[in-house]
């Protein structure tokens, strides 16, 4: 697909949905699931500019087949206690349109996503806290310039989170958007990119589901950013290979 001023972007929200169908706390905090929040504020902040479908995990396939992810331009993955059940298939097939150029965002506890992890080429463990209550986090804004910070307050307040801390076991970013301070004196690399292929991604912290981070407007205000991040460039989708071209 060519990208034209006038094309909608096309945007998968992924969720396990586990936490939601299993446990009645967390379903009263999203009733319509996790994807479902996620979903809503790309549609309120982005509008016209996207088109935005959920996946869950009981969907066929993941809701990821090939003809899916053909048809999306960005992927959003939000994954925490299933990460096993993500069929090895499905998440090559994820790589393989990362590599030819879709964008992907890797959401809070997707970092030991199965996805994450093989688009990286490290562990991604890093350390966690969750007392009862939460913890306020701050999210600092250190690339203001970043197009994923536009328009971004400095810092994000979250008053209620888990704690994630370093060390982060990732490569170097090729940017580093955000770092997260929280109330125990833990300082986390919140929001990275990378390239892999041709494709961007972001991964982005905050976000777990006993707290209604989905509907905080600076956090939606942060993934619409992505989505826009993200978007692939103009021309077929096709991961880089191996070519012998004539002389010029």
């Amino acid at each position: 697909m060519t990208m034209t001023a006038t094309t909608p972007l096309r945007v998968t929200v992924w969720n396990e949905g586990v936490h939601e169908t299993t446990q009645p706390e967390i379903a009263a905090i999203y009733p319509d699931g996790i994807h479902g929040a996620i979903a809503a504020g790309l549609t309120e902040l982005l509008g016209q500019e996207v088109t935005v479908r959920t996946a869950t995990l009981a969907d066929p396939e993941h809701g990821l087949s090939e003809q899916q992810l053909a048809e999306t331009d960005v992927l959003l993955w939000w994954g925490h206690i299933a990460h096993d059940q993500v069929s090895d298939e499905v998440v090559e097939r994820v790589r393989q349109h990362v590599l030819g150029g879709m964008g992907l965002i890797v959401l809070h506890s997707g970092h030991f996503s199965k996805i994450f992890i093989r688009m990286l080429g490290t562990t991604c463990s890093l350390r966690w806290r969750n007392p009862e209550g939460g913890e306020r986090e701050l999210v600092w804004n250190v690339n203001p310039t970043h197009p994923i910070a536009e328009g971004v307050d400095q810092p994000i307040v979250i008053e209620a989170q888990e704690m994630y801390g370093e060390f982060f076991d990732i490569p170097t970013p090729d940017d580093l958007v955000f770092i997260s301070s929280f109330t125990g004196g833990e300082v986390f690399r919140s929001g990275v990119t990378f390239t892999r292929g041709r494709g961007k991604i972001f991964y982005f912290s905050p976000g777990d589901q006993e707290y209604p981070v989905y509907f905080h407007p600076q956090v939606r205000r942060v993934l619409a950013n992505g989505v826009r991040w993200a978007a692939p460039v103009a021309g077929a989708r096709q991961a880089p290979e191996v070519s012998n071209p004539q002389p010029v």
